[in-house]
């Protein structure tokens, strides 16, 4: 399978056709990427975005808001606190048109932008190209020195450099698998955990275990190929893309033919690429952009700067390598906001709307209330009928309330709790009451009649539930 999409043609390409993944040679073997720093004003962005990333990423466990973590994904208790407002699995719905926002997000973004997404914002990228590289270039060297090392013998030299590296390795993912654990169960039940005896948490020990090997295999041995096989983003981009999507490009009409020059030699009128390489020694997934937009790129931009660090020093214009549709390259046209970008803007205006919605009418205080079912009325002295109730009361707030039931509407009636001190809504609990509802005969006109329950909260109604009242056959 063919996976680059070339748009230069056999000539201009350098016939440079693959049948396999940057990351696998001739023989099917792991062709290890040995990326170089990028240096330029794209990746100076990059840098101050991951410092903003890892800096939000490592603080948002311990930020709160009215007393609550700013962000807590307790998926145990199926309870999820989004800055300091605590959803439950009744509020399901919203999670499941905010994750169909977030999908239709995505495609539009992939659509206009290409990839820009995996290589500017992908945790896997940011930790793999701002921490765990970083770390590896600090230890070992250059790409050139860490090959080196890697095909010599192991001395004592090779040994305390692998040892350190990986050791501080094991350590950031240790670090990653806690912080992870904390957007689950929080700062303070983590502390908690921690200062405990293994044994009472032996369950929780083997997690934080896996997922700190899971981190740390990652990002020692997997790295590119998360980007380039495992990840379904990147295999769905080859579906999004179309001539309009604007993404890393070479501009091969101004490129080709490309050379290498040389002083006081006669050579043919070349393009502007001059075949140093660097786009490629500094790609993070090995591929070489002047071959045409290729699935592995994911839209670092390193290539962009190493080109135009090129283009300055031959006082050429840059951009040869830049962000551009295939229409701009071959054809000269400017950028086009095509029907299928406007469609997936439309669906993600009207999703974004309908969650706002949701969001701003949602009930800090959810009720839901039944007869209890298989029970007749019941007869109060000789003027009244009783029903027995069930009532689920959902206080999505981080205070106890107190709450009243009272009876409203056409049918006059009265509520008696059958626990007369339960009066009182836990904080960020389900709650149930059990009560009798009695009315006066005279106003039950037939066997089954809608009947109002006005919920009070803090003395202040909240919601008015409708239920079903049972009486005699008339």
């Amino acid at each position: 399978m063919d996976t680059s999409i070339d748009h230069i043609g056999p000539q201009k390409a350098g016939n440079s056709f693959r049948d396999r993944h940057s990351n696998v040679n001739e023989k099917g073997k792991r062709n290890w990427v040995y990326a170089l720093k990028p240096k330029g004003k794209l990746y100076r962005y990059r840098n101050y975005l991951s410092f903003v990333y890892l800096g939000l990423f490592f603080a948002l466990p311990f930020i709160k808001i009215g007393g609550m973590p700013a962000i807590q994904l307790n998926f145990t208790e199926a309870k999820f606190i989004l800055f300091g407002k605590i959803f439950w699995p009744d509020d399901f719905f919203i999670f499941a048109i905010a994750m169909i926002a977030l999908i239709v997000f995505i495609a539009l973004f992939t659509i206009i932008y290409g990839r820009v997404f995996c290589g500017w914002v992908c945790p896997q990228t940011v930790f793999m190209e701002f921490v765990f590289r970083k770390i590896e270039w600090w230890i070992e060297g250059t790409p050139a020195q860490q090959k080196k090392l890697n095909e010599s013998q192991w001395n004592t030299d090779k040994i305390i450099k692998k040892g350190l590296k990986h050791f501080v390795f094991l350590f950031i993912s240790l670090l990653i698998a806690h912080t992870f654990l904390s957007y689950i169960l929080g700062v303070k039940e983590v502390r908690h955990l921690i200062q405990s005896p293994i044994s009472e948490n032996a369950g929780l020990f083997v997690g934080l275990l896996f997922f700190t090997g899971l981190f740390y295999f990652v990002f020692a041995f997997v790295r590119d190929i998360v980007c380039t096989t495992v990840c379904p983003y990147g295999r769905l981009q080859g579906v999004l893309f179309d001539k309009d999507t604007m993404q890393v490009s070479y501009d091969y009409n101004r490129g080709e033919p490309r050379g290498k020059l040389k002083k006081n030699v006669s050579q043919p009128v070349l393009g502007d690429c001059v075949d140093c390489k660097l786009c490629v020694n500094v790609c993070p997934t090995g591929i070489d952009i002047r071959n045409g937009v290729q699935m592995e790129c994911v839209g670092c931009t390193a290539c962009i700067d190493a080109c135009n660090g090129v283009m300055e020093k031959l006082s050429r214009p840059l951009g040869l390598i830049r962000m551009a549709s295939e229409n701009q390259i071959s054809k000269k046209l400017p950028f086009r906001f095509n029907g299928k970008m406007k469609f997936y803007s439309a669906l993600l205006v009207i999703l974004t709307g309908v969650m706002a919605f949701l969001i701003i009418s949602r009930k800090s205080i959810d009720v839901s209330i039944s007869r209890v079912k298989g029970q007749l009325y019941q007869e109060v002295g000789k003027d009244s009928l009783s029903n027995l109730f069930q009532a689920k009361i959902i206080n999505k707030t981080h205070d106890d309330v107190q709450y009243e039931l009272k009876v409203e509407g056409a049918i006059p009636g009265t509520v008696k709790m059958i626990d007369l001190h339960h009066h009182t809504l836990k904080a960020e609990s389900l709650n149930n009451a059990t009560f009798f509802i009695v009315v006066p005969v005279s106003g039950i006109k037939k066997r089954s009649s809608k009947i109002d329950i006005g919920v009070y909260a803090n003395g202040t109604k909240t919601q008015t539930v409708t239920s079903t009242f049972l009486g005699p056959f008339m």
